[in-house]
């Protein structure tokens, strides 16, 4: 009988029996008491507790009962079986809370073995979920470790020597304490087997009083012996085309049955089923004779006794959402004249100005003038125009002057639902589904796989044309669900790391954290990476969140990139993350040493500039932060001489220098937070002081779409699913800011035709670039132009942070001449200065040459 019990007397006798296993779980929020939310048990358990349907967020059946201090419970009776749940609130999966309480976490999995009455409890305070069969003694995990080695770990201690202990088809040899300090009462074993455990067999470990639970591959996926038995280095994972021939091979060593299902339409629901021969080092192979070009596929793997389904993850080309592979000609998706597809000249790093965009944005406003909104073939458009006639779309950017454009995802992402692109949606799209394969809903066609391909390649041709390379952002730290995704279905527990209570790590703060450390993972990615860089001739990666990933991973990735081209530039979100991987083997900015070629976006000085990104109203240099002189002359200088607590870096070309990006405010809403009482004026001298310090700074330059108009998202902060109202590029704006977007231009004009902005090693940083005496909230240096064969003999660069001008005092009377002072900008001479005096306005840079000795 399946009935809700509201009885205060039970849930006060289970919470009083959590409260001491679980400390600081339940614990009150102080203050004022919240008003109650719908908070709804969600799960495959809901239709056995009489709900219509399981995962129903709005269900009145499963809905819990509030009980003060923010402490909802529910209690229902449940029939033996494997049930998996999650907490929902307010009716929509928007605020949901999975394993260990983490906001869109994984599902918590919940075994009975005979009928009960279970408690479910949810803090709304710190998200802590409970239910009270965690007060049964019971196997809460179990690993395999090693191919004779087992971790066993129960939620209450027993004596090692008293409990029976069994796991089908092996014998036990040792049975240990986890821990060299703990005695024989423990909770947690080490259990050595006489014989070796078989990766594609299930092994129950049963105790008796703490039931049975099945163990999982763990650790023994990182082990030496694992990776020589089925580490594999062929070529040809996924499916090789020919029209006489078309080979498929899957890696899936746990599998004892893999089977290639083919069909006919995107949409078909039945496919026919065919058989895969087992092949070298856990691979799975099958040859179809006769041309399949055209084809849908899927794999299907038997693991354990279940049989689970997936797209195949090295596939290239998908149907409509990416829920099937596709066979396709690679050659006939190249647009007319792709072979002869040239990179525009590029020398060193350090000389690349990104424009960070999203493909949507750019033409999606009807201003734009552009033909095709939201496309690829929307960026390849010319001679398009917006209000009082500006240019737009790859016309604005061209002459912008910038050397790269960077795209937020355009490989297939999980967000936006291809069959319905006449409604409104919108994504960033840092939600993988299939790594390999073009975003579908960038196309003009969605249901063909070939047209994506096409139109993204002919995106990418037409920006060469232009002079402009491209940089794809890459998104290899997590996939867009666990359960579902197709790296789990095929090696379930491979490609993610896990924390030591089994729980998924959650550094990305996601829900899932990959395993670029193991030695699959690792091949996937290098392979992924180079298979864009050649098939589509891009020119350049961003690693989201590459502090998640290991440097081992990231040179490897570097080495194979260098083979395609050694031009391609890397670089990523260096943060120091909380993975469960070793401090020194994390590719963040602190390991910047330990990563050759391997660049890291600076977040030092992008806070310093305009105030920590996480604090709404703290202010930086240009806003009016006092004594910040010091760490904006470190990000000045490519930030060589930061502590190591802070970046190693050991060259510019490791060091990108910004101050906006897509995350985040802009800084036109950040400076609108802190210095709410400036007029737009001053606002915008603090917005093209930043830029200037930005653009004559050492390392690569950094630039968000529409800095160049101090763009404005409405002060929407996390913007990545918000209407294209708040993100697309404003082309009225563009047209009313035309003053600053010329200023823009000129500082990129000025760092193009200054190779002294751009020095090439840390060396020539140190011995060129010095700095000298200024005011308080100033900075001042001289540029040698020796240091990089500058056509000046020397560069002087003034920063003035005041609400006042300064007077500064130059090394020679000069003549000095004026390149920027604050209101324009460029490399033509404004005026001349002969006197070793300069007034440099409030808020303003000033830049001058000179061509005699100093």
């Amino acid at each position: 009988m399946k009935v809700k019990q509201k009885t205060a007397w039970t849930l006060v006798t289970i919470l009083g029996l959590i409260i001491p296993l679980f400390s600081g779980l339940l614990t009150s929020h102080v203050g004022a008491e919240s008003v109650p939310k719908q908070v709804v048990l969600v799960g495959t358990l809901q239709t056995e507790l009489g709900n219509d349907k399981d995962w129903d967020t709005s269900s009145k059946i499963t809905q819990m009962d509030y009980q003060g201090n923010g402490l909802y419970s529910f209690t229902g009776t449940l029939p033996p079986g494997k049930y998996e749940y999650k907490i929902a609130t307010e009716g929509t999966w928007d605020e949901n809370y999975g394993d260990k309480g983490v906001l869109g976490g994984g599902n918590i999995k919940l075994n009975l073995t005979e009928e009960r009455a279970v408690t479910f409890t949810f803090n709304d305070n710190t998200h802590a979920i409970t239910d009270s069969t965690q007060l049964d003694p019971s196997i809460k995990r179990a690993t395999i470790d090693n191919f004779n080695e087992m971790t066993i770990t129960t939620n209450a201690p027993f004596d090692i020597d008293t409990q029976k202990i069994e796991i089908n088809d092996v014998k036990i040899k040792e049975v240990s304490p986890f821990g060299t300090t703990d005695g024989n009462l423990t909770n947690k074993i080490k259990v050595i087997t006489e014989q070796e455990f078989d990766l594609k067999k299930t092994y129950t470990v049963k105790m008796k009083n703490y039931g049975t639970v099945t163990a999982e591959p763990d650790k023994v996926f990182s082990s030496k012996k694992f990776d020589e038995l089925f580490y594999y280095d062929g070529n040809d994972l996924g499916n090789v085309y020919t029209p006489s021939e078309t080979k498929f091979r899957l890696w899936a060593p746990t599998a004892s049955e893999a089977r290639l299902v083919t069909y006919t339409e995107w949409d078909d629901h039945n496919g026919k089923e065919i058989p895969m021969k087992q092949g070298e080092k856990g691979t799975w192979a099958v040859k179809l004779k006769g041309n399949h070009k055209g084809v849908f596929y899927t794999y299907k793997v038997k693991i354990g006794d279940k049989w689970t389904e997936a797209v195949d993850p090295y596939v290239g080309a998908a149907s409509v959402n990416g829920d099937k592979g596709a066979v396709v000609d690679l050659d006939e998706t190249n647009p007319k004249g792709w072979k002869e597809d040239k990179k525009p000249k590029f020398k060193n790093p350090e000389d690349a100005i990104i424009y960070e965009l999203h493909v949507r944005d750019l033409s999606i406003q009807k201003e734009s003038g552009i033909k095709h909104k939201g496309k690829y073939l929307g960026v390849t458009e010319k001679g398009t125009t917006g209000p009082q006639g500006v240019k737009t779309g790859l016309d604005h950017i061209k002459d912008l002057g910038v050397t790269h454009v960077q795209f937020l995802p355009i490989f297939d992402y999980a967000s936006v639902d291809e069959t319905k692109l006449n409604e409104p949606q919108y994504n960033w799209g840092y939600d993988p589904k299939n790594f390999n394969v073009p975003e579908g809903s960038y196309s003009t066609n969605p249901y063909d796989p070939t047209v994506r391909i096409t139109e993204l390649k002919q995106m990418i041709q037409t920006l060469h044309d232009n002079d402009l390379r491209v940089v794809m952002d890459v998104v290899y730290n997590h996939t867009y669900e666990v359960a579902g995704s197709n790296l789990q279905k095929l090696v379930p527990g491979y490609y993610y790391r896990y924390n030591d209570d089994g729980s998924l790590a959650d550094g990305t703060g996601v829900g899932n954290d990959t395993a670029s450390e193991r030695k699959m993972m690792r091949k996937f990615m290098v392979d992924s990476v180079t298979y864009w860089a050649d098939e589509y001739n891009l020119d350049g990666f961003r690693f989201d969140l590459m502090g998640i990933h290991d440097v081992e991973t990231m040179n490897h990735i570097r080495k194979a990139i260098d083979k395609v081209n050694p031009s391609i530039i890397l670089h990523g979100e260096g943060w120091d993350l909380n993975t469960p991987l070793s401090p020194e083997l994390k590719a963040n900015q602190k390991n910047a040493e330990k990563m050759e070629g391997i660049a890291h976006f600076n977040d030092d000085i992008r806070d310093g500039l305009k105030g920590r990104v996480f604090y709404d109203y703290d202010k930086g240099f240009v806003n009016g932060k006092q004594n910040l002189e010091e760490r904006i002359k470190k990000g000045v200088m490519g930030g060589i001489d930061y502590n190591k607590d802070i970046a190693t870096y050991q060259d510019p070309e490791q060091v990108l220098t910004y101050v906006e990006a897509h995350d985040n405010h802009t800084l036109w809403d950040k400076l609108q937070l802190t210095n709410p009482n400036d007029s737009e004026k001053t606002r915008k001298q603090m917005h093209k002081l930043s830029s200037s310090i930005v653009l004559t700074s050492q390392g690569t330059s950094f630039l968000h779409a529409g800095q160049e108009f101090m763009r404005t998202k409405g002060g929407d902060h996390n913007s990545y699913k918000s209407p294209d109202s708040v993100n697309q590029m404003d082309w009225k704006r563009r047209a009313t800011f035309d003053k600053e977007v010329g200023y823009m231009k000129g500082l990129i004009e000025l760092r193009k035709n200054h190779p002294a902005f751009r020095m090439t090693t840390a060396e020539q940083i140190k011995k060129y670039l010095t700095f000298i005496d200024s005011p308080k909230n100033t900075i001042a240096y001289i540029i040698d132009g020796k240091g990089n064969m500058d056509k000046a003999k020397y560069l002087m660069v003034a920063h003035n942070a005041n609400r006042e001008p300064v007077e500064i005092t130059l090394p020679s009377q000069g003549p000095w001449k004026v390149l920027v002072d604050g209101e324009r900008a460029g490399d033509k001479v404004l005026y001349t200065i002969h006197d070793n005096k300069v007034t440099v306005p409030a808020l303003s840079s000033f830049i001058l040459r000179t061509d005699k000795p100093i």
